[in-house]
């Protein structure tokens, strides 16, 4: 008896050691995963920021008329208003590895295209998949919710909107010395269609076996509000098909049937879900953000006859410290105990608050000022705005959840230079002041639904 509970001892003292090392194995896989993500953000973003701030440009040289040019420039908008919550919804039902790489690799026809349009007609045509299938981070974010447990998905998606933000800088300066050469635009548009392609090879060697376990592991800790069970069946089938082998012309239409009906069902689950506050509140923020910055340049030059390239400083500045805003979150969440909802009221409170000083100071050095902390708030504030939706409404269905945002986030864009237009002929300060009084709206919204969001987070907090 005496020598048996040593030996027992041991082996559970062995058996810990073999524990550690697997989750200690666990993690460094999915540190290099996340690596590889924040990379494919990185050149996507940087690809892309190559070539749209030089296609109006170009279309203006194909010899197209303002409206013209404002239609097909347009027309990218209004495609991804539809397509968004479509194609997350798709990604919940084929996968993330599927979907990823299709997104891709039709985003780089678009932008083939794109590179030998010698004609308005052939842009609108490039405009169309990119449109369409422009939704690599949407994915990429929620492929990072299934992967990482709710108390560290803040901190994640910070760190890939941060690697993504950085291509965002890069790219224009790249873009720009591209185009001072001969047939330049079409030269930047054959290196993104190259960045993009390049992005498909990473999508496809990705260790994704590794990503199974964590993946399976990090569902049974996490919430889901709107389960679909026909989801889940779907999903089941597709994946029985893939591993008997069975594809067949029957099979395949089934597997298409599966999905267009799974696609339509929880986009009907998400919309007529009891989630219509928190849609709010991303709209009515999203909004009020654009109308800040849609006569930014206009009003400074108005109110302080600054000269363009000190306005263009300041949004330069701006966005540098937008990148920062990631690093800062980590410190934020510990501070604020993991409550992403506390932390989405205060920065929203003083996104409202600097927006309607900044609208009412006489003074350049507050406009700075305020441009400093309205950096870090509006981006804190979309990173826990997208955090909320996914506590509230489940991983489950995290592709359908960040689509409809983004969606949500579309028609704002779509409304914004509407109302900054309206409100700017009264005023140049017009814009930021209906600004402000949409986020303080979003804000009552938050304070009449805290006990509701004080009930998910409690839920959160002992899944971690």
């Amino acid at each position: 008896m005496g020598a048996a509970a040593p030996r027992a001892e041991l082996r559970s003292a062995e058996d810990r050691e073999r524990e550690e090392a697997g989750t200690a194995a666990q993690s460094s896989r999915l540190g290099r995963f996340l690596c590889y993500l924040y990379l494919v953000g990185f050149l996507d973003f940087f690809g892309v920021s190559m070539v749209v701030p030089l296609l109006s440009v170009h279309i203006k040289s194909l010899g197209a008329s303002p409206t013209t040019a404002g239609v097909v420039g347009s027309l990218y908008g209004v495609l991804q208003l539809f397509s968004s919550t479509i194609v997350g919804c798709w990604s919940d039902v084929v996968g993330r590895h599927y979907s990823l790489l299709v997104c891709i690799l039709f985003s780089a026809l678009g932008y083939l295209l794109l590179g030998i349009s010698t004609s308005l007609l052939l842009v609108a045509i490039a405009r169309i998949p990119v449109g369409i299938f422009k939704h690599t981070l949407s994915i990429s974010r929620a492929l990072l919710s299934d992967l990482v447990l709710e108390r560290e998905r803040p901190l994640v998606i910070g760190k890939f909107n941060t690697a993504s933000n950085m291509g965002f800088i890069l790219g224009p300066m790249v873009g720009g010395y591209f185009t001072e050469l001969e047939d330049g635009f079409y030269i930047t548009s054959f290196l993104c269609f190259s960045i993009f392609i390049l992005n498909a090879g990473l999508v496809w060697i990705f260790p994704w076996n590794d990503t199974n376990l964590i993946r399976m592991k990090n569902s049974r800790q996490t919430s889901n509000r709107f389960p679909s069970n026909f989801l889940k069946k779907a999903k089941n089938k597709l994946q029985t098909s893939a591993t008997n082998g069975s594809i067949t012309s029957q099979s395949v239409t089934w597997q298409l049937w599966i999905q267009i009906v799974s696609v339509l069902r929880d986009i009907k689950n998400v919309i007529f879900s009891e989630m219509w506050d928190i849609f709010s509140v991303r709209f009515l923020m999203a909004l009020a953000v654009m109308l800040y910055y849609s006569n930014f340049v206009l009003s400074i030059e108005e109110r302080f006859e600054i000269k363009p390239r000190l306005t263009g400083y300041i949004i330069s500045y701006s966005s540098a410290l937008g990148v920062l805003a990631g690093f800062v979150l980590g410190p934020v969440m510990r501070l604020y105990k993991h409550n992403t909802y506390v932390i989405l009221l205060h920065s929203s409170v003083l996104t409202c608050i600097l927006m309607l000083l900044y609208s009412t100071t006489l003074s350049i050095w507050v406009v700075i000022f305020c441009s400093t902390f309205l950096s870090f708030s509006t981006a804190i504030g979309r990173i826990c705005i997208t955090d909320l939706q996914l506590t509230v409404g489940g991983t489950e269905a995290s592709g359908t959840l960040i689509g409809l945002g983004q969606s949500v986030t579309a028609v704002g864009r779509i409304i914004a230079p509407l109302l900054s237009g309206v409100v700017q002929e009264f005023s140049p300060c017009g814009p930021p002041t209906l600004g402000s009084a949409l986020a303080l709206l979003a804000i009552l919204i938050m304070i009449l639904n805290k006990s509701r969001y004080s009930n998910d987070q409690s839920v959160k907090l002992k899944n971690q």
